[in-house]
């Protein structure tokens, strides 16, 4: 196994604050609006925009979720051993509201489908965006775009995006790792 570095701490941040601004521009004040990290790596994602929004650009309204779609995959079962869910924290209605789904990486579009029909158990939202740190773009299963996308890779087949986290990982890092075949 191989790996390279695709983005090191200072461009991470470099791109958590586009992100954040981009946010900024098209949701103000946020009035109408909740972010939510997919359950278990957008979490961390979630958190770090929202802080940047918090604190830097003052924003006090700001909603944040989290939420687990291990059970709405369609790849759940598959798996040699048990799953184990991760929690789901919405503590707020999502009913008439501009969600912005936030996960670390785009890959197949699956995560993402299992969050559409997770987050119609918490009510009917306005409109839907998504927001990716990593968008494999050419990997996709599904019809499913970004709308606020930090950094677009092209790995083949037998590599792999890591992200790191400090929060988990102890490092704000991304990794284009290959797999020895």
């Amino acid at each position: 196994m191989s790996q390279r570095i695709l983005l090191n701490a200072k461009e991470i941040e470099i791109i958590l604050q586009r992100l954040a601004c981009q946010l900024l521009e098209k949701h103000a004040k946020f009035n109408n609006c909740v972010l939510i990290g997919i359950q278990p790596r957008g979490i961390y994602l979630a958190e770090r925009i929202a802080a940047i929004l918090e604190k830097q650009y003052g924003i006090e309204t700001l909603q944040l979720g989290q939420l687990d779609i291990t059970f709405y995959r369609d790849d759940f079962r598959r798996g040699e051993k048990p799953l184990e869910a991760n929690k789901t924290h919405i503590d707020f209605l999502v009913e008439d509201k501009n969600v912005i789904f936030i996960d670390d990486v785009l890959y197949t579009g699956r995560s993402i489908r299992a969050a559409l029909t997770a987050i119609q158990s918490f009510g009917r939202p306005k409109e839907i965006e998504l927001l990716t740190l990593i968008d494999r773009r050419f990997s996709r299963h599904l019809p499913i775009q970004p709308d606020y996308n930090g950094v677009q890779v092209d790995a083949i087949n037998q590599e792999r995006v890591e992200v790191n986290w400090k929060e988990n990982n102890g490092e704000d890092s991304v990794y284009i790792v290959k797999n020895k075949i």
